[in-house]
């Protein structure tokens, strides 16, 4: 029997920049068990724009618009994390399943507040956690697990800081402010840091709803 594929309903798309452009709608374009439906902006004439681009049948000027469209299965949350609960609880409300970025939230208390929301409303969730699909990282794990390097007693993690070097562009400049959430510590090291596959990592980090 042939599976329907999942709906799915991208907040914060561009045509030509974003996370959204360049990570998301490539890879679930080449999913056949998805199928983009609808995209949004809070400029109209952009998610149009981005509806054309990428051949998508809907564009909407508002993420509630979006979520709460019968053609979208699961909301793609891909803006900035200030702006994260009050995504995903309009798509929880609307009863749609959620996939957001990382990090989740601001701050611990506001990623748990999205869990409990969603727990309540038996809504299926994930976040863009992806380091730890990476080939590279999964390699490294498995010649730790089979003993090839002997017994780990300490490791240094070496990183460049991509967006954080001498000089940044002004629209990452919100990351520079903690409260933001998006900052060096909360973004590539704590992707970095779940790739690994650090037990102690994974029992005091906060988990979402795995649905």
């Amino acid at each position: 029997m042939k599976h329907q594929a999942i709906r799915v309903g991208i907040i914060g798309v561009h045509p030509d920049k974003g996370w959204a452009t360049t990570a998301h709608i490539p890879a679930l374009q080449q999913l056949p068990q998805y199928r983009i439906t609808a995209v949004s902006h809070h400029d109209l004439a952009t998610a149009q724009a981005a509806a054309k681009r990428f051949d998508v049948p809907h564009a909407f000027g508002s993420a509630a618009e979006l979520a709460a469209h019968p053609e979208v299965d699961l909301v793609v949350v891909t803006v900035k994390v200030p702006r994260h609960a009050a995504l995903v609880g309009q798509a929880v409300d609307a009863g749609k399943a959620v996939f957001s970025e990382w990090p989740l939230g601001t701050s611990l208390a506001e990623a748990q507040a999205m869990r409990d929301r969603a727990r309540a409303a038996g809504v299926a969730t994930s976040i863009g956690l992806q380091t730890r699909a990476a080939p590279a990282f999964a390699h490294a794990r498995q010649l730790v697990k089979d003993g090839y390097v002997g017994q780990v007693l300490s490791a240094s993690m070496i990183g460049s800081g991509i967006i954080w070097g001498e000089a940044m562009n002004e629209a990452y400049a919100y990351t520079l402010d903690p409260a933001t959430g998006a900052a060096m510590l909360n973004v590539p090291f704590a992707h970095s840091i779940d790739g690994s596959g650090c037990r102690r990592w994974r029992r005091i980090a906060p988990r979402w709803n795995q649905g």
